[in-house]
């Protein structure tokens, strides 16, 4: 028998950042490597991933990360894991792969480790095996990923939702859920991001029928934001597009790159000849696809804006479409984004998220995997907290018993020795790694609390110069003032600043020496003591000393 911890490096309590991790005896299996949009206090971040450290730790234990498919949410940190775990191998099917490998080669990294699996084809791992079943998301070949161990499975769904029409790479094979939930499932983690909402997701999150309303009624230029990874959501977009004469223009290398792959491999099927160029861009009637990087939301949209585009300049007719349901976390964005709009004079058209919905399984959804799975404990993962427990309230509409379900955040860990739930409070350690930049080094909380006291109050630079030899004062100290006051208004401040620094440099220079630490540290305290009074404000201040 076996002895199984389960638990979240990220993807509990917050939306993106998945990353699941499987102990099995000594065998480690991590499930997803996802990064999060950097909130709005996190100055200049573009995104955050997990903490990597337990990895990090037990690196030789690690068996493979295996990936259910190419979000961000789910992909973000393979950068960073990479660099950091370069030995561990990345498992995903071939979509999964090649999207991977495209990000991989932008940013130099390698990709040696990365291994192509297929669906419902077992892979072996000593007396643990991983089985990927294919379903249904909004990329091709989204899979779900069964652990098989002594104790019964442990199936991990990512995200999916239920939908009969999405055939071929898209389709869910029921039959082998079905199959595994026969089998003995010891336990289910199954996505949360949409369990409040009533019924199957199913068709709301279809969009042909605006699609082709939009096409008849938008006689003029029509401006597309569209996710890249989103490959369903292109291919309604191109079915619709054939039944006009109407031709599209792609902005954007990386979306590009992305919609060349897709018709090449099949993923997406389009008459070539209806792509046009940059020839076409002002015409009448074109219609215009742009993307954005996903750690920076519509910049793309906010270039064509700004007037910083070299090919796209926005006229009143235009009418902007954003193809995708708005998530909640960014609702500001947006609204920052359609008001810019608005002002030049363009019509826009966001969907609203009550109407038009993401692949993502709605409260219908979760119970039909629960019952095809059949799981004897439930792990509400993917979602807010608030999305985990109305997760769970589903669980125990079907009759999951509330002792078998798992409500935990970030570091918890779940522990089962022979097949049984053994409580015991453990923890491993979690936090948030900010990444800025194309850097995978962790930024800090100093450097994000040094940008805070910058963006609220400014800073201070005194500067001064000595002999290299006598040690003598022989200019300064000059005031250099940056996002504090305006300098022209405020002279006695800024002389007051500079007889104050001059003081203490008097007091700790004395037969050739000074002590520099003693001088930095005293005009900190002295010149912040004096600010605070005249301003209530605390700048940062610099000393800056230099011997020539």
């Amino acid at each position: 028998m076996s002895k199984i911890k389960i638990f979240s490096l990220g993807g509990l309590n917050e939306k993106g950042k998945n990353m699941y991790v499987i102990e099995v005896d000594k065998d480690i299996f991590v499930f997803d490597a996802g990064s999060k949009y950097a909130e709005g206090h996190l100055l200049g971040i573009d995104y955050v991933i997990p903490d990597l450290s337990y990895l990090k730790e037990n690196v030789d234990r690690v068996k493979g990360i295996f990936i259910t498919h190419p979000h961000d949410e789910h992909i973000g940190a393979l950068p960073n894991v990479i660099n950091e775990l370069p030995n561990v191998k990345i498992y995903g099917t071939m979509f999964t792969i090649d999207t991977i490998k495209r990000t991989l080669e932008e940013i130099n990294i390698p990709t040696t480790n990365i291994v192509e699996i297929s669906p419902h084809k077992k892979i072996v791992f000593g007396e643990n095996s991983i089985f990927p079943i294919s379903l249904t998301h909004s990329v091709p070949e989204s899979v779900g990923y069964v652990l098989n161990t002594k104790d019964g499975a442990i199936f991990y769904t990512g995200n999916f939702v239920f939908d009969s029409t999405m055939r071929g790479y898209y389709k869910t094979d029921i039959g082998k859920l079905a199959y595994v939930g026969k089998q003995g499932v010891l336990c289910l983690l199954s996505e949360s991001l949409y369990s409040g909402r009533k019924g199957y997701t199913s068709p709301n999150h279809r969009l042909s029928s605006l699609i082709n309303e939009m096409l008849i009624r938008k006689e003029e230029r029509i401006i597309f934001h569209v996710i890249s990874t989103n490959i369903y959501r292109l291919q309604e977009l191109f079915n619709e597009v054939l039944k006009t004469q109407r031709k599209i223009v792609i902005m954007g290398k990386k979306l590009q790159k992305i919609i060349n792959y897709v018709l090449e491999k099949g993923y997406v099927k389009f008459d070539k000849s209806r792509i046009g160029d940059l020839t076409n861009i002002n015409d009448r009637d074109v219609l215009i696809l742009t993307s954005s990087d996903n750690d920076k939301p519509f910049v793309n949209i906010e270039k064509i804006l700004s007037g910083y585009d070299k090919f796209i300049t926005v006229k009143p007719t235009d009418t902007f479409i954003f193809l995708e349901p708005i998530s909640d976390d960014l609702e500001k964005s947006a609204v920052k984004i359609t008001d810019k709009i608005a002002k030049i004079g363009p019509d826009v058209i966001i969907l609203s998220t009550d109407k038009y919905l993401s692949h993502h399984a709605s409260s219908e959804d979760l119970m039909l995997m629960l019952d095809l799975i059949n799981p004897k404990y439930y792990f509400p993962v993917i979602g807010e907290y608030r999305h985990q427990v109305e997760n769970a309230d589903i669980a125990s509409i079907i009759g999951i018993p509330k002792d078998n379900i798992l409500l935990k955040e970030n570091g918890d860990v779940i522990t089962f020795e022979n097949g049984n739930l053994i409580d015991k409070f453990e923890k491993v350690k979690v936090g948030n790694i900010m990444i800025d930049g194309i850097s995978t080094e962790d930024v800090g909380e100093l450097v994000i609390k040094d940008r805070e006291m910058l963006s609220d109050n400014g800073i201070v630079i005194i500067s001064s110069t000595l002999d290299k030899k006598t040690k003598q004062l022989l200019a300064g100290p000059e005031i250099i003032t940056r996002g504090f006051i305006y300098v022209k208004e405020s002279s006695d401040m800024i002389k007051e600043i500079g007889e104050i620094s001059l003081k203490i440099l008097n007091e700790n220079i004395s037969n050739n020496y000074v002590d520099y630490n003693n001088v930095k540290n005293s005009i900190r305290e002295e010149v912040g003591r004096y600010l605070y009074m005249e301003t209530e404000t605390r700048p940062m201040i610099i000393t800056v000393m230099q011997e020539i």
